[in-house]
């Protein structure tokens, strides 16, 4: 019994080789040019969040091409970084115009709301 599994496993190993390989008959296994970026982050506007979302990076042999993950992500560094960039300059005009005048939500206390149906 030992020798009949010994030799089936034999007999399956060898067929399942001569597939992959293909015994001679054409080309089973085709080169295949790599998997490239197809849909790249846009250049002509600013990444936004649908496009991190719907963007797939191909898989090489051992995982993600590194040349399309390091691309990525140095847009989107340089995209958050012209972001933070921003937000600063923004907060520090507004700390600035606060400055200036103490407390921009509310209306100045010399000046009461006016009241359009009575015209004060």
């Amino acid at each position: 019994m030992f020798l009949f599994l010994l030799l089936s496993m034999v007999v399956v190993v060898a067929a399942v080789t001569l597939a992959v390989v293909g015994g001679g008959k054409g080309d089973i296994l085709r080169d295949v040019p790599p998997e490239q970026l197809t849909d790249p982050l846009p250049v002509s506007r600013p990444v936004g969040r649908e496009d991190v979302e719907a963007l797939r990076l191909p898989v090489g042999v051992r995982g993600y091409r590194m040349a399309d993950v390091d691309e990525a992500l140095a847009r989107l560094g340089a995209e958050l970084a012209e972001r933070d960039a921003r937000i600063a300059e923004l907060e520090a005009a507004l700390a600035g115009a606060r400055a200036g005048r103490p407390d921009l939500t509310k209306e100045p206390a010399d000046r009461a709301p006016h009241d359009e149906e009575t015209g004060r």
